[in-house]
């Protein structure tokens, strides 16, 4: 079963209260998002493996440490997954960015794939899935999958809140894929909405109802 992280770091915290808060305008909402998603990708990456090799410093050749293994890819889910992308770039640049966007059929209830671009060497990559909210599970469940269905395998999960019903989804359908969260909340409403959450992130991010 995959591993659920939730970051309790200060900053973190500090910074999603002011996010949760209705009274946050678009823009501080955006440079929020993207400040949190820098601080998480700090834990996300941190069992990425290194190697030695050698360097010549101003003084002397020495041993030191960069990453080795498989590189990064970022996949936000459209549209509020973008509100993240920067921030992970901002730490690391040399990661490609793949995009999916989803809708749900009115009738069926079920995720639909509209869009999906991911770099040439996606399965030789560890992708990262974004999306701030993880309510249902449904979308994030669906898009985990079509990645599957590319022959990705590497997949970890990053949003920055839960509710238990999205966690329990993504364990069920992808056992094989943690989950990073800065916050797991009580539950969702009738309406699917995370409670206390905070509204809709897609329309707080780009200023629409």
């Amino acid at each position: 079963m995959g591993k659920v992280h939730i970051f309790d770091h200060p900053l973190i915290q500090h910074k999603l209260t002011i996010m949760r808060d209705k009274n946050t305008g678009a823009k501080e909402f955006r440079e929020l998002l993207n400040e949190i998603s820098m601080l998480m990708v700090y834990e996300v990456t941190r069992d990425l493996p290194t190697e030695e090799i050698s360097v010549e410093t101003p003084i002397c050749v020495t041993k030191a440490k960069v990453l080795s293994g498989k590189k990064l890819g970022i996949v936000p889910i459209l549209r509020a997954g973008l509100g993240m992308v920067d921030g992970v770039l901002n730490m690391v640049p040399a990661a490609k960015v793949g995009h999916i966007g989803l809708y749900r059929d009115p009738e069926t209830k079920q995720p639909v794939e509209y869009y999906c671009k991911l770099p040439e060497d996606s399965q030789n990559r560890e992708l990262l899935v974004l999306d701030p909210m993880l309510a249902t599970g449904g979308s994030a469940s669906a898009a985990i999958g079509f990645l599957k269905d590319r022959g990705c395998h590497n997949i970890r999960l990053v949003n920055l809140i839960a509710a238990p019903e999205g966690i329990e989804r993504v364990q069920k359908d992808h056992p094989d894929v943690d989950i990073f969260v800065a916050a797991c909340d009580e539950r969702l409403n009738d309406h699917a909405y995370i409670i206390p959450g905070l509204g809709d992130a897609g329309d707080r991010l780009f200023g629409t109802k």
